[in-house]
């Protein structure tokens, strides 16, 4: 019998020998097309995600334009000292997690249910349909979504209170805080729910059709079928979402909140972003703001770690 060279034996044991200079010179040459590809985005990310991260310096730093970043003076643990003292941080840390956990609590599971219902379709046709509609909303900007939330429920002239003035008075929707707070999550879910289903629906290409031949021999009906084949056969990409929904806890998205706020509703809306906009691009103060978002940031990746460590736990984890 004849002996592949690329493999040496070591201690028992068939290892692949390293790879020589030529053979990943052809690699890279056989993948080039891919790399270039590849390029655009990993500039991208570079220049406006990684180069960036120079700029938490001014969290430290009583910046100001005309000094720069770099010759403003050092003030240390000043700036976080004066964010932690105001009134006004706690309310704001308070609402920007009670968004964002009831948020991923209603809105994470629905484009779940939606990638299986769709999953179930058999008539190609209507699955092309319905997933052309749940798909748009996203593509729509938020001030369009705004726009759609006012002309429904505004005092106003608003849809549902012209249809509610026939049997009772007009009721301020946008202006009391729990109807509002449905506004905000029915119109993110709207908005996010089909093209979040995509990466679900991939997922469920993989799950081997045999499987769901064995259950329904074994007498599973169709909920069992989903139950003990389908949600385990994408229960790796469900959790690999979550630990990246979970690090984005502290971020609610500045673009929803400033549309659909109003000042009737602020000791809700008062969120991380919405604060970081008023006080540091409207009142230019940049290094206490800085020192929220470096404290946003770090509460997002110690999140990360502990759910990527439970679920490490359940052999699921990230990393």
């Amino acid at each position: 019998m004849g002996v592949n060279p690329s493999l040496t034996i070591s201690d028992g044991k068939p290892k692949r020998a390293r790879r020589t200079r030529s053979d990943i010179v052809k690699m890279f040459k056989q993948n080039l097309p891919l790399y270039i590809m590849f390029l655009p985005g990993l500039l991208v990310l570079i220049i406006f995600k990684y180069l960036p991260m120079g700029g938490i310096v001014i969290a430290f730093k009583d910046y100001n334009l005309f000094d720069g970043i770099m010759n403003s003076p050092w003030v240390g643990m000043k700036n976080f000292e004066l964010l932690f003292n105001q009134s006004q941080t706690e309310q704001i840390i308070r609402n920007t997690l009670m968004i964002s956990v009831i948020g991923i609590a209603v809105g994470f599971p629905m484009p779940i249910i939606l990638a299986i219902m769709l999953n179930e379709v058999r008539k190609l046709w209507f699955k092309r349909v319905v997933q052309t509609f749940v798909y748009m909303p996203h593509f729509f900007s938020w001030v369009i979504v705004g726009g759609i939330v006012l002309s429904l429920f505004a005092i106003e002239g608003g849809t549902i209170n012209k249809w509610l003035s026939a049997v009772a008075e007009p009721y301020p929707f946008l202006y009391q805080p729990l109807s509002w707070l449905a506004i905000f999550f029915g119109s993110g879910i709207w908005k996010e729910t089909g093209f979040a289903a995509i990466i679900y629906l991939a997922a469920l290409t993989a799950v081997d059709p045999s499987l769901y031949e064995a259950a329904s021999i074994d007498g599973a009906n169709k909920w069992k079928q989903i139950r003990h084949v389908t949600i385990p056969g994408i229960s790796t990409t469900i959790v690999l979402l979550l630990i990246l929904q979970v690090g984005k806890v502290m971020d609610v998205g500045f673009d929803p909140i400033y549309n659909l706020q109003n000042a009737g509703v602020m000791e809700v809306a008062n969120v991380i972003s919405l604060y970081i906009y008023q006080v540091g691009i409207q009142r230019g103060q940049y290094s206490l703001t800085s020192a929220m978002g470096l404290f946003e940031n770090l509460v997002g990746l110690v999140l990360v770690l502990m759910a990527n460590f439970f679920a490490r736990r359940c052999n699921q984890g990230l990393w």
